[in-house]
């Protein structure tokens, strides 16, 4: 058996916690300035805490033991971080956490249809009516007035 921290559902709990960690300090951090910088702000703390994590637990490699195709996808993949939180740093400044965090879940589903469709992943039976319940919720968190 594995052990609990080697398990992924612990690892994906853990981030959810911590996104919503995210949602509620980013939400009082961003009342006094700029959506922009305060993301700013984040991002040079990123950058300093997973350096630190990196060299701390010696994972550090050479630059160009990196494939081409590594690179290209990760360099996309912080394209489409830096926008998202761009986008979600704007959201918060102008509404409420406990809106903006739900309507932003639904990259859940939205992964789920990208990696059925590209991937080739399968969906498991209840990943289905979940992200239609998570759907819905986003559905319903936007015509709430």
């Amino acid at each position: 058996m594995k052990s609990f921290l080697a398990a992924w559902q612990f690892w994906a709990f853990a981030a959810a916690g911590f996104a919503a960690l995210t949602a509620i300090f980013a939400k009082i951090g961003v009342e006094g300035v700029g959506s922009d910088f305060a993301n700013l702000i984040r991002t040079v703390v990123i950058l300093a805490v997973v350096t630190l994590l990196v060299f701390a637990t010696g994972q550090w490699q050479p630059l160009a033991s990196v494939s081409q195709k590594t690179w290209l996808f990760l360099a996309l993949s912080g394209v489409a971080t830096g926008l998202s939180w761009l986008c979600y740093f704007r959201a918060l400044k102008m509404g409420d956490a406990a809106r903006v965090a739900p309507l932003d879940k639904l990259s859940v589903v939205i992964v789920a249809v990208i990696a059925t469709l590209i991937l080739g992943e399968k969906l498991s039976g209840p990943t289905c009516p979940s992200a239609g319940m998570i759907t819905a919720g986003g559905i319903r968190v936007v015509l709430k007035t």
